[in-house]
């Protein structure tokens, strides 16, 4: 089906100035969407759905990474019969006429900027062919298709064409496609993603418009955290290197946070926080292996910015605690590092603290880095009024 709006697609012109999608309501609230997902990670369009408060039935999901079927198990209601861990082996057939709402994006190594760029002669690639094929197969009545922004223009925009081409005319939908970025649907976090939407009908569709970011990564930082988060000297020396800073691989205290990537946690690139000592702090140099003296290190930026706001103290002697303390009372010569908590990382994603976090530390820091923003989600199901294409019964 060809988009008679193809010429202003990722454009400003395909985005709606007129309305405020933010005070818009659902037409149809009653409704309850029935929802398919694949690669579904930890599902970020289910708790999308849950944040607006509708109702949704889960026809079918699935991912390869079983830590991601643990984390989606704990958190939504959904039996092994409705899971598949390989997209190879899905048949959706049998769905045909009872999804609403299919949402996916193939792992997006192939066509990411920083990746290899294999596309389609990627292994990988293929994975798309995977998820188009499904729409084929279930028929649903909208489907997203979110992934990195260079999918457009991996092989001069070839690649995209034949993605655009296959969902237009092998699958036939009317498609919509636009790079958002979740700093300007309400979440702190510099991260553009490509948006695809495919309507079953003929449909008039344009994407929310942004609106003021409100809040800071600092809004969303725990109030309480476990010693164990924070950096020894050697992820020191690089979070506090000019090079590593001017490059954006790293940042310490920023109100915007850098991409989440599925491993920034674990080589030192993306967002820190720097807590200066307190002046009634009883640590000192010698008994504190994380309080360290600023004038040792290159970059001293974010002692700049209210540092008082981030101020903590050791919740007692006998525990790995510390909380924050929101004091002025701060020497900001002296100071420790740490990285985000699980937790932040989540809630920089748009999950609120409903979401159940069962797996380990490592594996959750992969799981938000590879997610979608929920926020965004949030944008697109209210603008496109997803309760239209819900089911009554």
């Amino acid at each position: 089906m060809k988009n008679k709006y193809s010429e202003i697609q990722n454009s400003s012109a395909n985005i709606d100035f007129t309305t405020d999608w933010q005070f818009s309501k659902f037409s149809h609230p009653e409704r309850t969407i029935r929802l398919a997902t694949s690669f579904s990670g930890i599902g970020a369009i289910e708790h999308s759905l849950y944040r607006l408060g509708l109702k949704s039935q889960i026809q079918f999901a699935g991912d390869i990474d079983e830590n991601c079927k643990k984390a989606y198990f704990a958190n939504y209601n959904i039996s092994e019969k409705q899971w598949h861990s390989d997209i190879h082996n899905m048949d959706a057939r049998p769905f045909k006429g009872s999804v609403d709402l299919f949402v996916g994006g193939a792992p997006c190594q192939a066509f990411s900027l920083r990746g290899k760029h294999g596309g389609f002669e990627d292994t990988r690639g293929t994975l798309f062919r995977e998820f188009a094929r499904l729409v084929i197969e279930c028929q649903p009545k909208v489907f997203i298709f979110e992934n990195v922004k260079g999918m457009l223009s991996h092989d001069k925009g070839k690649t995209w064409e034949i993605i655009k081409s296959t969902f237009e005319n092998d699958c036939g939908y009317d498609v919509y496609f636009q790079v958002l970025n979740g700093k300007d649907y309400g979440i702190p976090q510099s991260r553009e993603r490509l948006y695809c939407i495919g309507f079953k009908k003929e449909t008039e569709f344009k994407y929310p418009a942004p609106i003021p970011l409100t809040r800071t990564v600092y809004d969303f930082l725990q109030s309480q955290f476990d010693r164990k988060y924070l950096l020894k000297q050697k992820g020191v020396n690089f979070i506090t290197r000019t090079i590593n800073h001017q490059k954006s691989y790293t940042q310490i205290n920023g109100d915007v946070l850098l991409c989440q990537k599925r491993n920034q946690q674990f080589n030192w690139h993306g967002d820190f926080i720097f807590h200066p000592k307190l002046i009634c702090d009883v640590s000192t140099i010698k008994t504190d292996e994380y309080l360290f003296r600023l004038a040792d290190y290159e970059e001293t930026y974010y002692t700049d910015f209210h540092p008082e706001l981030y101020a903590i103290r050791p919740l007692d002697c006998k525990t790995e605690q510390m909380i924050v303390a929101d004091s002025k009372d701060i020497d900001k010569r002296f100071g420790r590092f740490r990285k985000l908590t699980p937790r932040e990382c989540l809630r920089l994603m748009g999950f609120d603290d409903s979401f159940k976090i069962v797996c380990s530390d490592t594996e959750t820091y992969k799981q938000a880095g590879n997610s979608i923003i929920v926020d965004v989600l949030m944008a697109l199901l209210k603008k496109m009024d997803i309760t239209k294409y819900g089911y009554n019964g």
